[in-house]
């Protein structure tokens, strides 16, 4: 099933309102405190819940300072946003919050497994919840033959993958890409819009910001596109693409009679130079993927990044994960070695003792069982009866004699 058979067969049902910005406006200024540059001019949208988000526009149109807006990283000069309902520095909302910038700044002496861990724990995340979670993501975005190399070593497509898990390791609600397939394979754009869709399909809200338009049109439920920092144009994608002049007919190979009859009947109502005949084709992408796909039987082992890699069974979710067979398999291969051991191991054979080897056996214990301490004396109850001073001077003076004769 291709990207787009995928989108269309999701369906976005109207949920919740996760973002909303009205009347967003951003000036910055300079030394002096006098206008500079007006970056983003009296924006509005909304993004609801499960929607994937577009933002498009030329350099410099205002989608990099919206996004900043959104994470509460820049203060807008007027407008209003809210996230979750809340504010974007509510505290508690941010960790609802995944991002991918669109430069990859990470810690290049680390390696994957390390980036993961330190993200993970910034999210207070545990121990094992850590480990679990980076162990699928890192075979998720296709570097687990590449967890023990340095982030600093990576190509730009492999840094991509590594933050891209890492914005996802807190199961956000909300998940912010920009330029999300920069540097990337074709292999590895296809399988980002995958993973778009099926975080989407589980009710997560994306917001996309890309200058690669064809992934835009593969993913995007609706868009916005800037131009000078104001929305120029906004809506859903099948209604701005649509040419409502033309209606496309797909049909069969058809025999010579046949499409001489259907032109006849269309050229009663059109006119001959209206009416285009051509063979479909495949766009240059899915004719990559199914010329890797054919090879990949020879594919040779990889220190670098990997295709093909389900999506992390924590992102999947109970229910999904119980409908699909691949993802109860991909559970079982992440589950612990003690687990794995506990669940495989057989049953202990029942062993029959004689009457010897019992006889045996309580020697054996009678021989190695610890003496029991004596208990001490019990302590007499009432009051205890004073020394007569007379016998006590006695006593001294018979140890004294002893001791002088010694």
């Amino acid at each position: 099933m291709t990207v787009l058979e995928n989108k269309m067969a999701r369906e976005t049902q109207p949920g919740e309102t996760v973002v909303a910005v009205r009347g967003l406006t951003k000036v910055f200024k300079d030394f002096w405190g006098r206008p500079k540059a007006r970056a983003v001019d009296n924006v509005s949208f909304e993004v609801k819940r499960g929607e994937v988000f577009g933002l498009l526009g030329p350099n410099g149109s205002g989608k990099s300072t919206t996004v900043k807006m959104l994470l509460g990283l820049l203060f807008p000069t007027k407008g209003h946003i809210e996230m979750f309902g809340h504010s974007p520095r509510h505290v508690a909302t941010k960790s609802r919050i995944g991002y991918l910038p669109e430069e990859s700044y990470l810690y290049k002496y680390l390696d994957s497994d390390e980036t993961l861990d330190f993200f993970g724990n910034l999210f207070d995340l545990p121990p094992d919840q850590r480990k679990q979670r980076a162990e699928q993501l890192l075979d998720m975005v296709g570097l687990s033959k590449a967890r023990r190399r340095q982030v600093g070593e990576f190509s730009k497509g492999m840094q991509r993958r590594i933050g891209l898990a890492q914005a996802l390791i807190n199961d956000p609600d909300l998940v912010i890409l920009d330029e999300p397939t920069a540097g990337m394979d074709p292999l590895g754009c296809r399988e980002v819009k995958d993973l778009i869709l099926a975080l989407a399909a589980r009710g997560k809200t994306i917001i996309l910001s890309s200058h690669l338009l064809s992934d835009v049109e593969d993913v995007c439920d609706r868009v916005v596109i800037y131009y000078g920092g104001k929305v120029q144009a906004m809506g859903a994608l099948n209604e701005l693409l649509a040419t409502p002049d033309q209606v496309r007919i797909t049909t069969p190979i058809l025999s010579k009679e046949t499409l001489h009859k259907v032109m006849d009947v269309i050229r009663t109502d059109a006119a001959e130079d209206k009416i285009r005949i051509d063979t479909p084709t495949q766009n240059l992408e899915n004719y990559f993927l199914n010329v890797v796909n054919k090879a990949r039987a020879a594919e040779a082992e990889t220190s670098g990044a990997t295709s093909g890699n389900k999506v992390a069974a924590y992102l999947r979710g109970n229910a999904e994960s119980e409908k699909q067979p691949q993802a109860r398999v991909l559970d079982r291969l992440t589950r612990t070695e003690s687990e794995t051991a506990t669940e495989n191991r057989p049953e202990a054979p029942k062993v029959t003792i004689t009457a010897a080897e019992d006889l045996q056996k309580k020697k054996l214990d009678q021989l190695t069982r610890m003496e029991e301490p004596t208990p001490p004396a019990p302590v007499p109850e009432g009051p205890v009866k004073e020394p007569n001073k007379e016998e006590l001077a006695k006593a001294n003076e018979k140890l004294s004699g002893l001791l002088g004769k010694k």
